[in-house]
């Protein structure tokens, strides 16, 4: 099976290098880009798989990357996953608006950036989808449709799990009730956003059953968040 190849479009040296060389060690085959040109170039010749791509770059900056790469019908699809130093709202919603597939705040883990990269690809490539994903102390495993939490089984609603196993494929992203809705009930299906509320209410209870601490984070305004260590 082919390597599952990034390009990374980033102007700061040393975070490229230092992302390359941890991409590299999950397996994944690393390329660099110092500035939106090289990135299109590159790009232009061999497609990768994702994009790491910087919003703040040299000569054409990673907004406008992103918003030709989605005009073109042969990266239209091409996942893009923006690093930014922009933590403001409008500025999230712009790159996500202008095409990006998920948004990274410097700074950042390594670890929380790869984790992305492998929720993003799944997403968009659900063949790459794993039979068990983990975050933190939490397990999900699809065939089984059993969770755990350490050594403890956790028993979950149908509706509970599918929020569960949306949230711990994008770890410490932050969904609105109409994304989950979306996600988990569909958007064919008429059902009232405060339902989220109450599904959340119950996982939470559910996971928190042994006293293991609230993994699920709510933002006010905004929505909730799966997030380890929490």
């Amino acid at each position: 099976m082919a390597e599952t190849r990034i390009l990374i479009v980033e102007d700061e040296e040393a975070l490229a290098t230092l992302l390359e060389y941890n991409l590299g060690k999950e397996s994944f085959e690393v390329g660099i880009a110092s500035d939106g040109e090289e990135a299109m170039l590159k790009i232009d010749e061999e497609a990768p798989d994702l994009v790491i791509l910087d919003w703040m770059l040299p000569k054409v900056s990673g907004i406008e990357v992103c918003r030709r790469l989605r005009t073109k019908p042969e990266t239209r699809n091409l996942p893009i996953i923006m690093l930014t130093a922009r933590s403001e709202e409008a500025d999230r919603i712009r790159g996500l608006e202008t095409g990006a597939d998920d948004y990274l705040t410097k700074p950042f883990s390594t670890n929380e950036l790869i984790a992305r990269v492998r929720a993003v690809l799944r997403r968009i490539r659900p063949g790459l989808a794993e039979d068990k994903v983990s975050v933190g102390d939490l397990i999900v495993d699809r065939v089984s449709h059993r969770v755990l939490r350490g050594d403890k089984e956790i028993h979950l609603g149908p509706t509970e799990f599918r929020l569960l196993d949306h949230l711990i494929q994008h770890p410490g992203r932050v969904f609105s009730r109409e994304q989950l809705l979306n996600a988990v009930w569909g958007s064919d299906v008429f059902v009232e956003v405060r339902t989220v509320d109450v599904h959340i209410g119950r996982l939470r209870k559910a996971l928190n059953k042994h006293k293991q601490g609230d993994p699920i984070r709510t933002v006010r305004s905004a929505g909730y968040a799966l997030e380890a260590g929490r």
